[in-house]
């Protein structure tokens, strides 16, 4: 299945694989491919886990920012350091936390880039399933 061409006239697994690094071309795939359900899942998996993430990092991203501005204020408003060194802190491993999920989001896009090019259907966590069912 996977070796069938895909609606792009790519063959299917090299489509599958260019969808998890350019999202464009999953949102492409997801309007336009009927036929090879291998791409069509492969799409919409990469385009949910691409929401997920990027919502857990958006999240993320606001914590370290209210942390880091909520420490500074924190100590002003009480005038006791130690309250906006122990939020500052906590903004810093927030920080480290982000950096962390940046790494695992680019890592694991890589990885399903690498498995759906060898003609694997893996399912990430938590979209998988909805890819599964959406695809069918």
């Amino acid at each position: 299945m996977e070796n069938q061409k895909s609606a792009i006239g790519l063959d299917g697994n090299l489509a599958a694989a260019l969808g998890y690094p350019i999202g464009l071309i999953a949102l492409i795939l997801i309007f336009i491919e009927k036929d090879n359900k291998f791409v069509r899942f492969h799409a919409i998996q990469s385009l949910l886990w691409g929401l997920l993430l990027g919502i857990v990092w958006s999240i993320a991203l606001v914590l370290t920012i209210l942390l880091f501005f909520g420490g500074a204020l924190a100590g002003a408003a009480t005038n006791s350091g130690i309250i906006g060194i122990i939020v500052s802190l906590l903004g810093w491993v927030a920080f480290l936390l982000l950096f962390i999920l940046g790494i695992v989001w680019f890592a694991s896009i890589i990885f399903a880039a690498v498995k759906s090019y060898g003609g694997a259907k893996f399912s990430f966590p938590l979209v998988g399933k909805f890819a599964e069912k959406w695809s069918s």
